[in-house]
């Protein structure tokens, strides 16, 4: 597998984890479920649009990269749909006046996102079985029913997808760990504005947290259970 964080963090620290036992494969499970995690238009934008002229439309955007990890995302839920597997959408909801809190104070242009901002982007959006998960803050465990959902539909892990890897994902897959479920990241299936952050937490994730494959290689590994 080429890593998207060769380059970015050198040989001797990948050296240095390896050595200490870090990143072993944990494998996947018999009844996965999907996470798409904040792939709405604020996020995305509409079209693809270069970074800078993407935060025109919404400041919190990631620009054409996004787009890119959209069709990353199509092709994984695919396999979900063909298989009836569990979806789930974690999503921020509008923000209203009693939710300025700590987020807020770091991002003030998330209280101002246009209500088009919040819809799903068309490519992957949910359809009536699928799960939609409003959450407040970045994990989606955090304040929300995820657990008791994965339970009640059988879930014994997790692909995550969406973004911010450096955010969301990351928050999302770190408390999934937590509660002992196995994870797979497809790395070209979330996005970041940092095209560095999103490296970097990835090689940490697969490190610690859950196995990063590319989407390619997940669809192998998802299509390989029975």
């Amino acid at each position: 597998m080429t890593t998207p964080w060769r380059g970015i963090i050198t040989e001797e620290e990948e050296r240095a984890y390896d050595a200490a036992g870090f990143g072993r494969p944990t494998g996947i499970g018999k009844r996965p479920a999907l996470l798409i995690i904040d792939v709405q238009y604020r996020t995305v934008g509409t079209t693809p649009m270069p970074y800078f002229e993407a935060i025109k439309e919404f400041p919190t955007s990631c620009g054409e990269i996004a787009w890119k990890a959209v069709h990353k995302i199509r092709s994984i839920l695919d396999v979900f749909r063909e298989r009836d597997w569990p979806v789930m959408y974690p999503y921020v909801s509008p923000k209203e006046s009693f939710d300025m809190g700590r987020l807020s104070d770091k991002v003030p242009a998330i209280m101002g996102v246009k209500a088009k901002g919040y819809e799903f982007v068309a490519e992957i959006a949910p359809r009536p079985q699928d799960i939609l998960l409003p959450k407040k803050h970045p994990s989606a465990f955090f304040g929300t029913p995820l657990a008791s959902y994965l339970i009640n539909a059988g879930a014994d892990s997790l692909v995550v997808t969406g973004c911010t890897t450096s955010g969301c994902v990351r928050g999302s897959v770190v408390d999934g760990f937590a509660y002992n479920f196995r994870t797979l990241v497809p790395h070209d299936a979330c996005y970041d504005r940092s095209a560095t952050s999103h490296a970097v937490n990835l090689f940490d994730m697969a490190a610690k947290y859950a196995d990063v494959q590319s989407t390619e290689e997940a669809i192998a590994t998802l299509r390989a259970i029975p």
